[in-house]
This record gives C-alpha cells, structure tokens and sequence, in this order.
C-alpha cells in the first residue's frame, strides 16, 4: 500500500454560498421562522486534506481471499457442509466481481485507517471515500476527503482572570448563621399590638373557590410566621397591622396557582419571637462544645468556609473554561459540534431510559420543546468545541507533551477506576486504535493544569483568592 496526503478544497463551500444567496433573496417570509438552534452566520469552509491510496493487485488479491473465505463461512450449497464451499465453487456461482466487491467494503476502511495513523491525520468527521481505479481490477485506488480538526491560536489565555464566589465566611455570614441558633431557641411571647413581619400569629384560615374547599387551606389554630409568603398572594401584607380579634376578607391567588380563592382568616393571638443574648454563658449551657462566644463563631466561619470552598473548586475549572472559550473567535467546525450534540443528546436518552422515562415524558415534565432542549444542549456542544480548540492551543504554545510514563500512568488509573488490570486497559486502547486520542487527552489536562497555576481568581469583590488553597495544595481553613 502506497499513500499521499495534499491539501484540499471545500467542494460544497460554492454550493452552499449559493444555497445561502437564494435563501435570503428570494422573498423567504421569516415571520413567524423559529431561528431557534439555527445558524444564519456564514458558511464555514471545512479544513480538508485528501489522501490518495494505492493498493497493488498482489496485495488485493490477498483481501480478494480473504472476502472468498467470509462468503464461504456464509454460504449454504448442496453437497457441502456449512462454512466448507471452496473458492472455486463460489467463484464459478458468484463470480469474481462479487467478491471483489466485497473485498472493497471491507479492506478499503483498513487501508484509509492505516493511511490516517501514517499522516497522523486528525479526523473529526468520517471521510468521504471515492473508488477511483480497480473497481473491477487491477489494482486498486481509492481517495478519502478528511475535514481534520483546524490548529487556532489564542491569543491572552496567559492573563485570564475568573471570579468565583469567596471561600471564606464573612462576618456577615456567620452572624447569620448566629441569629439562626438564637431563633431556633427563641422564646415565643404574646404581645398586645399589631402585627408584624417576622411575628407568629395563630390563626384560623378558610379558603374557598367556587364554594368548594382548597385542599392545604383550611385550618385552625395555625401558627404562622409573617414574612413567610406560603399562602396567597399578599396574604402577608394583609396580616401586617391587623390584631387579635380581627377578621379579615378578601380573595387572592394561592401560592403557586394563577387561579383566585375567597379567603376568610380569624387572628386568635399574635406572639413575637424573643431572641437569647448571644454571650458566653449562654453558649456554654446551650451549646455544650463550645466555652464562648468566639470559639462558637470561629466553628461557624470553619463550616461555611469548608463549605464554601467545596463550592468554589467545583466552579474554578468550569470558570476557567468558560473564559478560555471567550477567548475563541474562529469559525467552530460544524462536524465537531454536530458530533457532540449528537452525543450529549444520545447520553440524556440513555440516562432517562434507565431512570423509565422517556424524552418525550421529560420534555413535557420540564415544559420544553424538542427545539429549546437541542438550543440548551448546542450552547453546551459549542462550548465544548472551543475548550477543546483552545486547549489544544495552548498545548501547542506551552510545548505540553505526553510521554510513555504518562500514558502508562493513565492505563494505571484507568485500571483502577474500572476494576480491571493495566496491561488489559492497554490493550484495549491499543486495539481499538485509540492511543494517540488518549496522549492528547493527556496534554488537555495538562493544559488545564497549566492555566489553573497562572489564570488571576478573585472573589465577587475582586479579592485576590489564594492559590494553593483552591488547589488543595494547603490545609484547608
């Protein structure tokens, strides 16, 4: 087998340029159009090469055995036993062109994947193959148009900056967090005056839509909390400034529900909730760990800074790649992003399907049309391209690498995760041709590694954040 690579054109960037110029002046009626998951922006040409394979017939003839030997196995004649016609046999029923035909359906994918490992072509879509010679014989020919993956740079990727939300508890917060103990051993205690927000008052509610009863809203001697916005519509408001004895009458839309009801509410006692002085007394009998006061809040600030800490991990690397992808201004490859869409959407149905719902059922849970839910998932698939993209270029401008070790290291983990041994997941990378996917899976992580040591994070104040203790490089606080 011989093979060329060269560079090629886009044969449908012509057509669909005029395709475009027909859309958008022949008096096309957009009102009413859902433009919704559609792209109206330019044609984007697809980075093409063309490889050029040669097969010589000696070497064919050995995939034109090989074909004789699959149809045979296949093969039910009088007089021989199943899988046992010869070649002859079948060369006299069949004749050669068959068999040579499908010596091309299945040898000439083999050869096109050796020729991509030869010229380490990045595909991202399956090539367009054509047969141009030895269809019928002699040797063979083929060439594979291949859209490979276009090589970007970004430019800024060294001075990006993220906000995330501050690790560390604020004063604020733990006072909050305070106040929430001393209500929760709060005293209730009656008063002799109007309502207010945050006062508890005990109630009878009779609500009624048409003369019937709404269920969850009759009741006697409800304690309810003002502020609390469960019931109606500006029920709360209608409590403020009302005292014991009085009753009340009015119609409102329930919580939740666009439809109104004859409210009718009694106020039997207002009560207000007296808070325990925060002191060091106080803490030692109620709250038996703790001596005093700052030992208690320090407690507090370690939780929420626990916490909040978690939290701002878990959204730096989505920040970092939300403005690494900011900073991608080419043209995203069409096949890239379809091939991920397609993915994402093929793993939402596989997840539904084992949870027993079906897309359909979760679209109309969800209130979402098949169009708004492919729209949300694209976003996500352009996104994807991008990172993946811009990671690439900054492998490329880093001079990142992924040596044997590395991959090594990468088959032992693997390993692990899936319970298998390491020399078993090598060989499945290896069979299935997918090493070279796996070295530069390494070299995006890698990258990754590379921008969370350099990219500036700051908090919503624009507080520098320390490093090492996102990164988990430092005991947390």
């Amino acid at each position: 087998m011989n093979s060329t690579i060269a560079p090629a054109e886009d044969p449908r960037s012509d057509e669909d340029h005029d395709h475009d110029h027909d859309h958008d002046h022949e008096g096309h009626d957009h009102e009413g159009h859902d433009h919704e998951g559609h792209d109206h922006g330019p044609v984007t040409p697809r980075e093409l090469v063309r490889l050029t394979v040669t097969i010589g017939q000696d070497e064919f003839d050995r995939d034109i055995d090989a074909a004789f030997r699959k149809i045979g196995r296949e093969a039910r004649l009088p007089g021989f036993r199943n899988g046992k016609v010869p070649r002859k046999v079948l060369e006299a029923r069949i004749g050669l062109l068959a068999a040579r035909e499908e010596a091309l359906r299945d040898a000439v994918p083999q050869y096109l994947a050796k020729a991509v490992r030869e010229h380490d072509v990045d595909l991202i879509a399956t090539p367009e193959v054509t047969i141009t010679a030895g269809a019928e014989e002699g040797e063979v020919t083929f060439e594979a148009l291949c859209e490979i993956r276009p090589v970007i740079t970004v430019p800024g990727y060294g001075g990006l900056r993220v906000e995330i939300p501050s690790p560390v508890a604020s004063e604020s917060d733990i006072d909050e967090a305070v106040d929430a103990e001393r209500r929760r051993q709060g005293t209730l205690v009656a008063v002799e005056r109007t309502a207010q927000h945050g006062d508890h008052v005990t109630l009878t509610l009779a609500a009624t839509r048409d003369g019937e009863p709404v269920p969850g809203l009759n009741t006697e001697d409800w304690l309810y909390e003002v502020g609390k916005g469960w019931v109606a519509e500006g029920f709360d408001d209608r409590l403020v400034g009302t005292a014991a004895g009085a009753e009340l009458t009015f119609s409102a839309n329930p919580t939740g529900t666009d439809q109104p009801a004859d409210f009718q509410v009694s106020i039997t006692q207002i009560q207000e909730m007296q808070l325990p002085e925060a002191t060091d007394e106080w803490v030692s009998e109620n709250l038996g760990e703790f001596d005093t006061v700052e030992a208690w809040r320090a407690s507090i600030a370690e939780r929420i800074g626990n916490t909040r800490l978690g939290q701002a991990r878990n959204q730096l690397v989505e920040r970092v790649t939300d403005a690494l992808a900011g900073l991608v201004d080419a043209p995203l490859p069409t096949s890239m992003v379809e091939g991920d869409l397609q993915a994402r959407i093929q793993n939402m149905v596989r997840q539904f399907q084992a949870q027993g719902i079906s897309i359909d059922q979760w679209l109309q849970i969800t209130g979402q049309t098949p169009d708004m839910f492919i729209a949300a998932l694209r976003v996500q698939s352009e996104k994807a391209v991008k990172v993946d993209l811009a990671m690439r270029a900054v492998v490329v401008a880093e001079g990142i690498t992924a040596d044997a070790d590395d991959i090594e290291a990468e088959y032992a983990r693997i390993a692990l995760q899936v319970g298998q041994k390491a020399k078993d997941v090598r060989l499945a990378y290896e069979k299935n041709d997918a090493v070279h996917d796996l070295a530069d899976q390494i070299r995006k992580n890698k990258a990754l590694d590379w921008l969370l040591e350099h990219v500036e994070i700051v908090d919503e104040a624009g507080t520098p954040i320390e490093r090492e203790l996102l990164l988990g490089r430092k005991g947390d606080a």
